[in-house]
């Protein structure tokens, strides 16, 4: 396979589509894809409202940070998030929409309701349904790995069911050439598989195999999909979970800012990451013979970025 991640179109029979994407993941840990049918109107919607809401007074978006709870829900401050190992916090600021659960669900306790600003107007009403597209696409995404991995389709329906996803909205501001840090500094994704749109500014980078940094550019309206941790731990490191960054920008683009929208797409809170049976081998011994509950992986990840305290 050449040194380029590949474009897939979801417009492909299942199994063919399944086998470039699966592969695409096991070479690169990403794929590009194209097609992935999610509603335009309210992609577009929301676009316009995620500029609306980052263009508010500081004070205004920081009333809507919510203590304890590790940026779950909510707004979370510029210069809050640090990649693990990283000197310098990440140079942006996000909003968090996660699912709603029923009242007394019993995965409550891990999954907060979702808060919404007074502004912009509609907000929620962009925001809500495109949760329900991206949960829909991602679903697609992870029968194609389950078809690639030798499982059945439908194989991971029951692990993600009411799981702790969460779309972000990203805003990374004009960038000061004084400033330390980049805009996000390199790291691994901890959930299951990530589903990006707005990757076609530059900046959006993987390291290679050689250890230097590849770009990420999809074509217009093209979702940049990686493997996230606990993919890469419940298959044993078959497809990788691989480092990432975004760059500054050049000097021709630092007064512009940056906008990206990923969904991060998470098991259920309850489910234990067990490595799966066909992803072991004599030469591939399971690496973690011990399982971890999806919850508590997450919680540990999440203070090593600082979004919360031990």
């Amino acid at each position: 396979m050449s040194d380029q991640v590949p474009v897939i179109s979801m417009r492909l029979p299942q199994r063919e589509f399944a086998e470039a994407f699966g592969a695409s993941f096991e070479r690169f840990g990403f794929a590009m894809v194209e097609d992935h049918g999610l509603d335009q109107e309210l992609v577009d919607q929301a676009w316009e409202k995620t500029r609306e809401f980052f263009a508010l007074p500081d004070a205004e978006k920081r009333a809507y940070v919510l203590q304890g709870r590790a940026g779950a829900r909510g707004y979370t401050p510029f210069g809050t998030e640090i990649a693990k190992d990283a000197q310098h916090v990440d140079l942006k600021e996000f909003w968090h929409v996660g699912r709603d659960l029923p009242e007394g669900h019993p995965l409550s306790d891990s999954m907060p309701p979702n808060i919404w600003p007074d502004r912009p107007a509609g907000f929620r009403d962009a925001l809500e349904p495109l949760f329900g597209e991206f949960d829909r696409v991602g679903g697609q995404l992870l029968a194609a790995i389950a078809i690639y991995l030798g499982l059945n389709d439908d194989w991971f329906e029951g692990p993600v069911s009411d799981g702790n996803s969460v779309l972000r909205l990203l805003h990374y501001p004009p960038v000061d050439g004084t400033a330390p840090g980049i805009r996000a500094g390199a790291h691994e994704d901890i959930n299951l598989i990530t589903l990006l749109l707005g990757a076609e500014e530059a900046g959006l980078e993987i390291k290679g195999r050689d250890g230097e940094w590849l770009p990420v550019n999809p074509p217009q309206g093209a979702l940049a999909v990686n493997v996230g941790d606990m993919l890469q731990r419940l298959t044993n490191h078959r497809l990788p979970s691989t480092t990432h960054q975004v760059r500054n920008p050049d000097a021709g683009r630092a007064s512009k800012a940056r906008y990206s929208m990923p969904f991060f797409l998470h098991l259920r809170s309850d489910f234990p990451i067990r490595t799966l049976p066909g992803c072991i081998d004599a030469e591939h011994p399971n690496r973690y013979p011990d399982a971890i509950l999806a919850d508590d992986y997450l919680r540990e990840r999440l203070i090593e970025i600082g979004l919360m305290k031990a």
